[in-house]
């Protein structure tokens, strides 16, 4: 084929869009034109019509093929990588749990849960006398009073996902990444050579080609390029995976300029900390240990290095006086 062969796809998936029928009934109307305006049937020998139809269909049947095999073999990888990535993440939490998790001795932690159960016995006491005035109040209140910041009265409630379902695309996310689902609307089943994808550390566009983009905007925050993905599932839905950089943050939307979402109504589901990779796992264990430290009025771990610093250097100078030192 001497010309560009993509030179006419806008127009042929124009007409392929505009037939219900599908692939069917636009060789139909292919056919049909050859018959009614050409000579295509009758001015070569006889025969010879089939035998350029079945040339050309065999030429490109054992193209598609090959590049259907290509693109099968292609997401086979990827499906491989994306086990492999997440099995590597369970071994380094595996790995790094004795050092990332707080560590304390078997007095530290008797202690600790004492302190924990008390603690819950004096809340629950309080709560149990207070409880139906708290209802009380409730009842008495508006439908709007309960969100008393403004900043999140205009906001979108999160999808069961955590994201949001926008008109043209549907997004959800955990701690680790972000996934999208954008419909394309046809009625042939897509293939990567039909769409225009086009991703950046902190920008997406994706659409049919020769059409306008389906999204086209900033991201609002940085995602990994090399662990990021998109294919076309059942050739109607484009799926990506973008994995973020910061894995403690949750996205108040998925591009800058759509509606954001109220993250202080994000519900994630439980998961276990043996599931997140060794760095995230820390951050979460030293953040949950802080937590609980806060509700007892004790020192969070931070406080208990810079004591232990202080400890340690009066010992190293039992010659200075400290007793009329501050220490926060």
């Amino acid at each position: 084929m001497t010309m560009d062969e993509e030179k006419f796809d806008g127009l042929l998936l124009s007409m392929a869009q505009q037939h219900e029928g599908g692939v069917q009934d636009l060789l139909e109307t292919i056919f049909s034109f050859l018959a009614r305006k050409t000579d295509f049937y009758t001015g070569g020998d006889e025969g010879a019509a089939e035998k350029l139809v079945n040339s050309i269909f065999k030429k490109y049947q054992s193209t598609a093929i090959t590049k259907k095999n290509k693109e099968k073999a292609e997401r086979a990888e990827q499906e491989r990588k994306r086990k492999e990535k997440i099995e590597k993440k369970k071994k380094e939490a595996a790995l790094e749990h004795d050092s990332k998790i707080v560590e304390l001795t078997d007095e530290q932690a008797v202690k600790l849960q004492e302190e924990i159960d008390s603690k819950k016995n004096v809340e629950k006491n309080t709560t149990a006398n207070t409880s139906d005035k708290v209802e009380e109040s409730k009842k008495e209140s508006g439908p709007g009073d309960e969100d008393e910041d403004e900043t999140e009265k205009n906001k979108l409630k999160p999808n069961i996902g955590n994201g949001a379902d926008m008109p043209n695309y549907r997004w959800t996310q955990t701690l680790q990444d972000v996934e999208v689902r954008v419909p394309l609307n046809v009625k042939f089943n897509a293939r990567s050579k039909d769409v225009s994808v086009v991703i950046t550390k902190n920008h997406l566009r994706c659409g049919l080609k020769a059409q306008d983009p389906i999204i086209d905007g900033d991201l609002p925050h940085e995602i990994k390029l090399e662990d990021s993905t998109w294919v076309i599932e059942d050739g109607k839905v484009l799926l990506f995976n973008l994995e973020k950089v910061n894995k403690v943050q949750w996205w108040a939307h998925l591009i800058t300029s759509d509606p954001e979402i109220s993250t202080k109504k994000i519900n994630p589901e439980p998961s276990k900390l043996s599931d997140l990779d060794g760095e995230t796992r820390g951050l979460v264990e030293k953040m949950m240990y802080d937590q609980r430290q806060k509700e007892m009025g004790l020192p969070t771990s931070d406080d208990q290095k810079k004591q232990d610093v202080i400890k340690k250097f009066m010992e190293q100078h039992p010659e200075m006086d400290f007793s009329k030192c501050k220490f926060n």
